[in-house]
């Protein structure tokens, strides 16, 4: 076998630590991605909320009244 003809591994990436999406620190395995029950339940709650919702131009089918915000 010839230099060239050799198998050369790719290199790998470096694995960075996870951060918490709440408040940036370091995830816990346990509460993966996040730090903390206090942490996911906040982000549970944005959820419920409706905070993370993507807008759209679409209009409520009939019956539906809009939301609130959307006057």
């Amino acid at each position: 076998m010839s230099d060239d003809d050799r198998i050369v591994p790719l290199p790998r990436k470096r694995k960075t630590a996870a951060l918490c999406p709440v408040c940036g620190a370091p995830a816990v395995a346990a509460r993966q991605p996040f730090c903390s029950t206090r942490c996911a339940e906040v982000d549970l709650g944005r959820w419920l909320k409706g905070t993370y919702r993507i807008p759209t131009a679409e209009t409520p089918p009939e019956g539906e009244a809009p939301d609130e915000d959307e006057s």
